[in-house]
């Protein structure tokens, strides 16, 4: 058990690590290469912070345990919107922006929908990551068509957090650009190499404990691979920009699905087999969890503090409801 214990903290840090050297340099890269800040805000980022969720996806389908792949992102969209936008809130209240509510919201309740839709089968197949991953690329389009329209408040926000490196004194002292590409390539084999320890610790400790894998990937996993988006949630939270914040959890809710979960399934050969509680109860908790947000964040446009300590209270009791109910 120890063992196994061991390779999963082991992969998580790996996981975390791996994360944030690839975001660092890869937004770097990204804005020496022109895009804008708030391009790479919502997307680099946001996908940059789902990378361990992909990695798991992708280790655990290969290896046979879809039940931990979509169990993963099932719980790391859990932890997201109650967990981690509650603390936020209970940091600071978060302002609504337009864009939010008028497409990142209802884009979010909607790949939750689609995923519950193609998983009341009992089985995820490659048709449906096509679904998914056509998805992923529509939003990514629709979304660059926004961020033209944005007010000039939130792209200060996302300029003064992602603009590229300036230099000092002399230009000599600014870091090559081959070193942040070669940051964003190192940090994606640390992830991959990590997913792959963090994946086999889980899988031991599930046999070990007498749990299911997708119950290891509602919780530990789920949490664990949730962190690169809690650190950036809450930092950008504490420095005021909360725009940040509320996109890169949104966004990174929405790849998660979209993009994730789709490649998760093109790399499966026969499909994502799902045990029944995943399809009647975990998936559908999600899927609740997501429209919930809806009546939260037009109400008032705001997440208030006791709003936010609720959601953090609510998925305290969703964990113990797993708990009991699963374990």
């Amino acid at each position: 058990m120890w063992g196994d214990a061991g390779w999963f903290l082991l992969g998580l840090a790996a996981l975390v690590l791996g994360a944030e050297v690839m975001v660092r340099g890869g937004a770097e890269v990204a804005a020496r290469l022109g895009i804008s800040p708030i391009v790479i805000g919502l997307t680099v980022v946001s996908i940059g912070t789902s990378l361990p969720e992909l990695a798991v996806g992708v280790v655990a389908a290969s290896e046979g345990s879809g039940a931990l792949a979509v169990g993963n992102i099932a719980g790391t969209n859990v932890v997201n919107l109650l967990l981690i936008l509650g603390l936020s809130a209970l940091i600071l209240p978060l302002t609504m922006a337009t864009r939010t509510l008028r497409f990142e919201l209802p884009v979010m309740a909607g790949a939750a929908v689609l995923m519950l839709v193609l998983a009341l089968d009992g089985k995820l197949t490659r048709v449906d990551g096509i679904i998914l991953v056509t998805g992923a690329v529509v939003y990514t389009v629709a979304l660059l068509q926004m961020t033209r329209r944005e007010s000039r408040a939130v792209v200060g926000q996302y300029g003064q957090a992602y603009a590229p490196e300036q230099p000092g004194e002399s230009a000599v002292k600014t870091r090559p650009t081959a070193l942040y590409a070669g940051m964003m390539i190192a940090g994606i084999a640390v992830v991959v190499i990590g997913a792959d320890w963090l994946v086999d610790g889980a899988v031991g400790m599930a046999r070990t404990f007498g749990v299911s894998d997708a119950l290891i990937g509602l919780t530990v996993v789920a949490i664990g691979t949730s962190a690169p988006e809690l650190v950036t949630t809450v930092v950008s939270t504490l420095r005021g920009n909360r725009d940040i914040a509320i996109g890169n959890l949104l966004g990174s809710s929405i790849y998660n699905i979209l993009l994730i979960l789709g490649a998760t399934c093109l790399v499966a050969t026969d499909g994502l087999v799902l045990p029944a509680s995943l399809v009647r109860i975990d998936i559908p908790i999600m899927v609740a969890v997501a429209l919930a947000c809806i009546p939260i964040f037009v109400t008032g446009r705001r997440v208030g503090r006791g709003e936010g300590g609720a959601m953090v209270a609510a998925y305290v009791a969703y964990l113990a409801f797993l708990l009991l109910t699963q374990s």
